[in-house]
């Protein structure tokens, strides 16, 4: 049994989530549930990102002191992925005691090794992404500077503040970008281009405590607060027990897989790579980096005012396992997706009600109608086991490769063609159709064996409803279940009328 660490960003709970969080957190959790699916020992970690002057002002604003407002919203988010049923291993908070420790204990390490020194910085600061922006990097439009991102006017800022020399670490970053370590590949060679351009530029990792005081305290200097970024990413250490619990970090770190959206890549390259050498860390093992789902062509977000809940996804599909399904299955690393109720519905009729619904719910009623139920292993029909075959093996590929959309389309290929051979075989017409219906049931298992990390809950019903248990990748070849016992024959998904989106 090997080992698999998988994280999410850490959210910003300033506001409930949204599907643009869903989108990510899902994704993580796919990959969580199919490497234990393959044997792994996984840790899944997600969580909230605590500090920083966006919570600071959102807390006032609210008239609550920041601590009790991150208190509420973290069990907001936790509502929400469970909900989901996102099966997260630790849901960190870097308001919590060994996170804000291990802050203090890397930035000190950092510190005594000369890598820290104090300036002042001037530049234009964009509230929304706690980051600031270089000429270059901001748009320019009515003579008003404005985020990439957020098109919202950018603050010019002029303060005391500590540096870490992130320039130290150009040859370090270039050479880890060259590896394999993003994909898809692309954006990495964004990232290097970028430092190509512009070079690593020293950043700032303080501010003034006059300014914000909601942070971790920089252990050097308690009239600064350590950078909200530097905080945030340092949780994916301090959850494994940095510098405290060697042998289990040692276990997981060097299979850590970060799932992010595009526009924190910089972050995670650039600046993380540099952070973690400075504390004697190698870099992840992989950063998998999806883009955008977009409204009217905007990333949907909260500053973007376009937000999709997810209350209204999951009652309008009636669960989280659709939801589920439907994000990944139009889910893309490369390519920006355009969010449609029209394309969903389309995709939740003719796919989940049609293909799949109806092919469990025939196959049930004629294993109790011609069977009564018991369904036992017989002879394995060898073109349809070569079809499937053929399927299982592109799935697990795709699946290890983060393919999600073209994963499930290879799955529900599985039960198209478990569908064509009941049409085939015709076992309504037969009086006893044991090897059809077994071999359709084989197909059934196998499919729902695969799509058990989108669709967990979906996948744990039809099991008891005819009769198997998912097990794993190793059960995934016709003729490895010897007998069902089929007790109901369900309903999974009632069809949806499209064009009554609100």
């Amino acid at each position: 049994m090997g080992t698999f660490y998988v994280t999410t960003p850490i959210y910003y709970p300033n506001a409930e989530p949204h599907i643009g969080h869903a989108y990510t957190t899902i994704m993580a959790d796919v990959i969580a549930r199919w490497r234990r699916l393959c044997g792994d020992e996984v840790f899944f970690l997600t969580g909230t990102d605590e500090h920083g002057l966006k919570l600071q002002k959102t807390a006032e604003e609210k008239g609550l002191d920041p601590k009790t407002f991150v208190d509420r919203m973290a069990e907001v988010f936790k509502r929400y992925w469970r909900l989901l049923n996102i099966s997260y291993d630790r849901f960190i908070r870097t308001t919590d005691e060994d996170h804000v420790e291990t802050v203090k204990k890397a930035l000190s390490k950092i510190y005594s090794r000369g890598l820290i020194y104090k300036g002042v910085y001037r530049g234009w600061y964009c509230t929304s992404c706690e980051a600031f922006y270089a000429p270059g990097e901001y748009i320019e439009e009515g003579g008003k500077k404005l985020c990439p991102t957020h098109r919202k006017p950018l603050e010019l800022i002029e303060e005391e503040t500590y540096f870490f020399k992130l320039s130290s670490f150009e040859n370090y970053v270039k050479e880890q970008l060259s590896k394999d370590i993003v994909y898809p590949r692309f954006y990495a060679k964004e990232v290097l281009s970028k430092i190509e351009r512009d070079g690593l530029r020293d950043i700032s990792i303080t501010r003034p405590k006059t300014r914000v005081y909601w942070g971790v305290e920089a252990p050097w200097d308690p009239n600064h607060t350590i950078y909200v970024w530097i905080d945030a990413l340092l949780n994916y250490v301090s959850a494994l027990g940095y510098d405290e619990d060697h042998e289990r970090f040692n276990r997981f770190w060097n299979v850590v897989h970060h799932v992010i959206g595009k526009d924190i890549l910089w972050f995670h390259t650039a600046v993380w790579f540099a952070v973690l050498a400075a504390i004697d860390l190698p870099p992840p093992r992989k950063v998998v980096v999806h883009a955008f789902i977009t409204l009217k062509g905007l990333k949907i977000g909260k500053s973007a005012g376009n937000v999709v809940s997810i209350d209204y996804l999951v009652n309008r599909y009636g669960g989280a396992d659709p939801v589920r399904y439907l994000l990944m299955r139009f889910s893309s690393l490369d390519k920006d997706v355009e969010f449609s109720v029209e394309q969903l519905d389309s995709a939740y009729n003719t796919e989940l009600a049609d293909i799949y619904g109806n092919l469990v719910r025939r196959v049930g009623v004629l294993a109790q109608k011609k069977l009564g139920g018991i369904v036992e292993a017989t002879e394995i029909d060898r073109e349809l086991e070569a079809k499937i075959r053929e399927r299982v093996e592109k799935t697990r590929e795709l699946l290890n490769a983060f393919k999600f959309s073209e994963a499930l389309i290879m799955i529900f290929d599985v039960f198209r063609e478990a569908n064509a051979y009941l049409n085939k075989t015709e076992p309504w017409r037969e009086e006893a159709p044991r090897r059809s219906l077994y071999n359709t049931l084989e197909c059934v298992r196998i499919g729902t064996t695969l799509l058990q990390p989108f669709m967990p809950n979906t996948a744990e019903r039809v099991a008891k409803a005819l009769g198997f248990e998912i097990r794993s990748v190793e059960d995934l070849r016709m003729g490895a279940w010897s007998s069902y016992r089929v007790v109901e024959a369900p309903i999974l998904f009632k069809k949806v009328r499209s064009g009554s989106a609100s």
